[in-house]
């Protein structure tokens, strides 16, 4: 049989083929539960016997297993299959200005155990402190699920800022002290023994909303993250725009009327109580300062800055204007709100962003809210870290 470089059958060859049938038949598992022989071959078309020649392969490979059998019905009981768990584990984090949030899951998706680290976890003169810091959010979410660090494939890594792809250096995050070596990929992945990826939050949010959320089924969208920081992710033909240096999707920086110009580069403009832009229109520091502006002058929270209709319909004016800009250049089918000011002011909020769209020159996009759970960061490091394992252990050829 011919075969190309490092091994690999030829496209066409019976090897290549079996291999497609193999991963067909592992993502409908994955997707579907546990299934018969007989409903595998239904549904990938194969026949009986090349079928179970299939889940033979498959189980003596160490990636299915049986799991009881169909009971209830006449004629023989029929074996269930179900892809094995202990096949791959993944790590995925989620990293703000407080700490680092680990979950671990098995090559399901199910996932194990989670712990939260704070940024004080570790001694601040602890070298490298922040390897230090993920590896004890790992290590505790593995301690919980069971299992050791050499159980672990890969890990994907949520921060802000993004990985300038010409220097490796994180950009657009000066509030991550310790996140900016140039070395830090290798750091990290020195310290955890497993391949490493490092990946901007809103793009990962993006990635939840794409598998679970609104987003599901729109090949051209952009979320807006609206919540200390400010930032975009625009997917366009199913695909995360990045850019030249990793920084598509920063419109906290864009300057829109109203709001001071983000000067003094990185380590400025980006802090949520400084710089300029849009983030000091929509940020969640921006919206309680102008609700004390409103005479809110106790307000803390954007709970309490949101309930007021004034400081609500301001802020949905200024969210349209920055989206107004995104959508003239982007022009995408749907706007997702995300963050805390999203989930904060809800569909009122939803519903004023939309009227501000009335009437102008401009593509209107359907806007909706986030409808994740829990932390969208980590749900979409958790499904990237789950489609790069799943690419390589499920991977027969």
């Amino acid at each position: 049989m011919a075969t190309g470089q490092g091994g690999q059958g030829t496209p066409g060859t019976p090897r290549v083929l079996r291999a497609m049938n193999d991963r067909a038949a592992l993502d409908l598992l994955v997707a579907q539960g546990p299934l018969t022989r007989t409903q595998i071959g239904a549904l990938t078309g194969l026949s009986k016997p090349t079928a179970s020649q299939l889940l033979g392969r498959l189980e003596a490979a160490g990636l299915v297993r049986t799991t009881g059998n169909v009971t209830g019905r006449p004629g023989p009981n029929a074996q269930l299959y179900e892809v094995n768990p202990d096949a791959a584990y993944v790590a995925a984090l989620a990293v703000d200005q407080c700490g680092i949030t680990a979950a671990v899951a098995d090559v399901t998706g199910r996932v194990l155990g989670e712990e939260r680290v704070g940024t004080d976890a570790v001694e601040e003169d602890a070298p490298p402190k922040t390897a230090q810091l993920v590896a004890s959010a790992v290590d505790g979410a593995l301690d919980k699920a069971g299992l050791t660090r050499e159980r672990l494939h890969g890990a994907v890594i949520g921060t802000p800022g993004a990985l300038d792809p010409q220097t490796g250096v994180l950009r657009y995050a000066p509030h991550l002290p310790g996140w900016h070596a140039r070395a830090l990929k290798d750091e990290l992945a020195g310290v955890l023994g497993v391949p490493i990826v490092i990946e901007n939050d809103v793009n990962l949010a993006a990635v939840a909303e794409q598998h679970g959320g609104a987003a599901q089924d729109f090949d051209d969208f952009v979320l807006v993250w609206a919540d200390e920081g400010v930032g975009a992710a625009i997917v366009l033909g199913g695909q995360v725009l990045r850019g030249a240096t990793g920084g598509a999707g920063e419109i906290g920086y864009m300057p829109l009327p109203g709001a001071p110009l983000a000067r003094g580069g990185d380590r400025d403009a980006a802090r949520p109580d400084a710089g300029g832009g849009f983030q000091r229109l929509v940020g969640s520091p921006s919206i309680v300062e102008l609700a004390r502006e409103y005479g809110g002058a106790d307000v803390r929270t954007v709970d309490e800055a949101l309930d007021d209709d004034r400081v609500r319909a301001e802020v949905a004016r200024r969210l349209a204007t920055g989206l107004a800009a995104v959508v003239a250049v982007v022009d995408p089918r749907l706007v997702v709100l995300s963050g805390e000011v999203a989930q904060v002011g809800g569909e009122p909020l939803r519903e004023l962003v939309e009227e501000e769209f009335t009437g102008l020159a401009l593509p209107r996009p359907e806007i909706r809210i986030s409808n994740i759970e829990g932390n969208p960061i980590l749900t979409g490091a958790l499904h990237t870290a789950l489609a790069e394992a799943r690419n390589a252990v499920f991977d027969t050829a």
